[in-house]
């Protein structure tokens, strides 16, 4: 069964820790996106509000770093809680570096793909690859619709993790939507990072949803 990532974008900014609790029972873990303002045009999850966050649940907290630098996050959003991290491929001079000091911590470590990015940039880094995230949409838009090329790539991750034997799981963020969902079950995604289909909707008749696929 897909496991839900359940991303803290689409909750109510103004009462997260009531909105956490509300969904808590129904995801495996949360997905925080960060934001600088330079890598996307937006501001998101700050470590001094992750660090406020962590008592209020205990679900494993994922760390999404669409920011320029970094490696320069991982330090901070450790110490705030992080329990994973990953990070936009593009976004690292050096992809290896910022893996490396993730996994220092003993945190889980990821990178996630654009649109754009084939996966043939991972090849030298797949066996320190916990997971890939394979972004649906123009990172950084919230409510896009997911691209149609998306569960293809999902496919042919899921056939690659397979031959080599590898553990990386595969994690599907960006237009999550009731249409998309049973496209990227079927191509073999292990995550999905649902916003509004979490918080919009009933999240214990969501997850029976996911169950039924």
């Amino acid at each position: 069964m897909l496991k839900c990532s359940t991303s803290l974008w689409s909750a109510d900014l103004a009462n997260l820790a009531a909105d956490m609790e509300r969904v808590e029972p129904y995801s495996e873990r949360f997905h925080l996106d960060v934001a600088d303002g330079q890598y996307v045009k937006t501001l998101l999850f700050f470590p001094d509000l992750v660090k406020a966050l962590r008592p209020h649940t205990r679900l494993p907290f994922e760390v999404h770093l669409m920011t320029t630098d970094p490696v320069g996050w991982v330090d901070p959003f450790v110490e705030a809680g992080a329990d994973g991290i990953i990070f936009c491929f593009d976004s690292a001079r050096d992809p290896a570096e910022v893996l490396y000091a993730i996994k220092a911590h003993g945190k889980y470590a990821g990178v996630s793909l654009l649109l754009t990015e084939p996966l043939d940039l991972l090849e030298p880094h797949w066996e320190n690859l916990d997971i890939v995230t394979i972004v649906g949409t123009a990172m950084g838009i919230k409510g896009a619709s997911m691209d149609s090329s998306v569960p293809d790539k999902v496919r042919r991750a899921r056939a690659l993790i397979t031959r080599r034997g590898l553990k990386t799981e595969i994690e599907a963020d960006g237009g999550i939507r009731r249409e998309t969902v049973p496209l990227l079950h079927a191509a073999g995604a292990d995550y999905i990072v649902p916003g509004s289909l979490m918080f919009r909707e009933d999240p214990k008749e969501m997850r029976q949803w996911l169950a039924s696929l």
